[in-house]
């Protein structure tokens, strides 16, 4: 079950995720791990996605690297289709909504996990989607439903150091 522990945070002036630091790194394969839409962003994002699946780890929470189709560099996944990574992607809606800065927003709060600024979404399915913040390209995460139902934290901390290596904070255009 998911559970996150809330507390105020200047820098974004919404709850904060307290997590533990587990470390995960490798290096990028491909293989089939379902489909995905593959993100349409500018040359600048582009390039800092590129980068991305560059660092992008081996194994995420012990499932190993099966990318979605089509084949980009753009998309990543780990396990059948259990976490699926697609970088470039607009900027979501709930990002800039109030109700999601003010705590009023049940299925959407926002966070850091490991030094990475995050909107975690719940979805209608039960699966989330965690999509980057104050970061120079908007990358998503989305997780199934069935991997939701245990704790997605060690997810976004063993995608953490790739972010932090490839995509500056910054504003994403």
């Amino acid at each position: 079950m998911n559970s996150f522990r809330h507390r105020r945070t200047a820098r974004l002036g919404l709850p904060v995720l307290a997590v533990s630091l587990i470390a995960v790194t490798g290096c990028s394969s491909a293989d089939d791990g379902g489909s995905a839409a593959v993100p349409s962003p500018g040359a600048a994002a582009t390039k800092l996605c590129r980068n991305l699946d560059g660092v992008l780890p081996r194994k995420v929470d012990g499932l190993g690297r099966r990318d979605p189709q089509p084949a980009s560099a753009l998309t990543a996944g780990w396990g059948d289709a259990a976490i699926i990574l697609r970088c470039g992607v607009p900027q979501p809606p709930k990002m800039i909504d109030p109700g999601v800065a003010e705590g009023r927003d049940a299925d959407a709060v926002a966070g850091a996990v490991d030094g990475v600024d995050w909107l975690m979404e719940k979805r209608d399915d039960g699966s989330y989607r965690f999509t980057t913040a104050n970061r120079s390209a908007y990358v998503e995460v989305s997780v199934s439903a069935d991997r939701a139902g245990e704790d997605t934290s060690p997810i976004l901390v063993g995608l953490a150091p790739a972010i932090k290596k490839a995509i500056p904070e910054g504003v994403a255009s």
